[in-house]
């Protein structure tokens, strides 16, 4: 299959199925780009992610560009891009026609709320699966724990936080004399 074609059908059955934004859509990118067609590690897919969630836009949509760029330059960027985002389109225009006149209903109520609690299971199980990847040794632990703290206690934007987790992997690096 032309790889142009792939990138948009993959990135758009995966905007097609992920509720939540980019955090729940990371074990289908994991179970997509990384096991089943190789685009990507799963350490690739954490920069992208860090990257994305530094960068304006969503961390979906700039992750699916990223990962487009890196297989077929701009133009496999702009496919990526465009697959993930045009289902979303879709859907969200016919929910705006509709939800208006529905949104009282017990029933639709009731089913954004069991979407919230699997959303946050997805979130959960990306987590889990990143931090066994990122927490590798006693330094990204102390990295982790400072980050999470300052996150849990501050207001400081996520984006801070990522660029002062990079300027501290690269100073412990240097300290330790690794190349």
């Amino acid at each position: 299959m032309n790889q142009y074609v792939q990138l948009f059908t993959v990135f758009a059955r995966m905007g097609a199925v992920t509720f939540g934004g980019g955090y729940a859509m990371l074990p289908i990118l994991q179970a997509e780009v990384v096991n089943k067609y190789h685009w990507a590690t799963d350490e690739e897919l954490a920069d992208y992610y860090a990257v994305g969630q530094c960068t304006p836009g969503v961390i979906a949509v700039n992750t699916a560009t990223f990962i487009g760029m890196k297989q077929k330059g701009i133009p496999g960027g702009i496919i990526a891009t465009l697959g993930v985002v045009f289902p979303s389109m879709v859907i969200i225009t016919v929910i705006a026609a509709f939800l208006t006149n529905f949104a009282h209903l017990t029933v639709v109520k009731d089913a954004f709320a069991g979407i919230r609690v699997a959303v946050c299971i997805l979130i959960y199980q990306a987590v889990r699966k990143l931090l066994a990847k990122s927490v590798i040794d006693k330094v990204t632990f102390l990295i982790f724990l400072l980050i999470m703290a300052i996150n849990l206690l501050t207001d400081i934007s996520p984006a801070w936080l990522v660029v002062a987790a990079g300027l501290v992997g690269i100073l412990t690096k240097k300290l330790g004399g690794e190349q």
